[in-house]
């Protein structure tokens, strides 16, 4: 039995690691598919556009698109395909319709044929169905503007030595852009396009706000507004590059203590709820056995 146990735990851990190893990429192979450069992603997304174009004219909302708050959520996530739009008002139409069959079919099969309950979970599915794609849309945006954000020190610290070797400002970007692709594709594709926006005709102070909004991150916008007062009044972009990558280094630093003081209180329900149940059963569960055999016989002599 014992090793039957262990054989079973060996085999989950096992199919846990092979998913694991086959779902996430190494980071050989990300830096091999960064070298390689950006994916075709758009031949998929107008093909599934053009499927649910029908379902998103249910749920798409009038007005201009380019000063829409979503649009920035868009761009935020770093989806900037035109026809974005369509698959997430098509799938907010068509999800609670897909969700709520599936439900149906499903209660059926396991015999809730009617009544309130059926309703119920035809509501819930239907729910979950138009909320999914927020919640999509919201996980992508908090994982890229935390790329961004661990990554931006990093990328001030190049352009402060490309600056300091003395390369101007639009030159250290467009270096610091090629340099951070490594370890951060969606910092560099921000650079790269506001490299691009002033190189068309862009003012420096344009580009920058519109870096700023693209990310979505605080200190994107401090970068952007501290190199905007450095042009307008002249002052040295080096010493404020500086400064400003020594305050982004120190407030990474205090977010990672922030995040590691917060380990103990996260710990805290799975230790309650998993571990410490376990442990008081092994220490008292012979003691308690014990007591059980000393005093169960007493008990039925007391009473017969």
């Amino acid at each position: 039995m014992l090793m039957l146990s262990i054989l079973i735990f060996l085999a989950v851990v096992l199919a846990c690691a092979g998913l694991y190893f086959l779902l996430v990429p190494t980071r050989t192979q990300q830096r091999l598919r960064t070298m390689a450069g950006p994916e075709e992603k758009g031949n998929w997304i107008e093909a599934a556009s053009t499927v649910v174009a029908p379902f998103a004219k249910l749920s798409m909302p009038e007005g201009d698109w380019d000063t829409s708050p979503l649009r920035l959520k868009f761009l935020n996530a770093g989806i900037r395909h035109a026809d974005a739009r369509l698959l997430y008002f098509g799938a907010k139409s068509a999800l609670p319709l897909l969700f709520a069959g599936a439900a149906y079919f499903l209660l059926m099969a396991s015999g809730h044929a009617g009544g309130q309950v059926m309703l119920f979970w035809l509501l819930v599915a239907a729910l979950a169905g138009c909320y999914l794609p927020n919640i999509l849309l919201y996980l992508q945006v908090k994982s890229r503007t935390r790329e961004i954000f661990e990554t931006f020190p990093d990328a001030a610290d190049l352009m402060l030595v490309c600056v300091e070797a003395g390369m101007g400002l639009d030159a250290a970007m467009v270096k610091v852009a090629d340099e951070i692709r490594m370890k951060s594709m969606a910092l560099a594709e921000e650079l790269h396009l506001t490299n691009l926006e002033m190189r068309v005709g862009a003012t420096r102070e344009k580009a920058m706000r519109n870096l700023a909004l693209r990310t979505g991150v605080e200190e994107v916008a401090t970068f952007a507004a501290m190199l905007t007062q450095a042009d307008k009044f002249g002052t040295s972009i080096g010493d404020s590059l500086r400064v400003f990558s020594d305050e982004l280094r120190h407030k990474r630093q205090t977010r990672a203590e922030e995040l590691a003081a917060k380990i103990p209180t996260k710990m805290l329900f799975p230790l309650v709820v998993c571990i410490f149940p376990s442990i008081i059963m092994v220490i008292m569960g012979p003691a308690i056995i014990q007591i059980v055999r000393t005093l169960l016989p007493m008990i039925t002599k007391g009473s017969l």
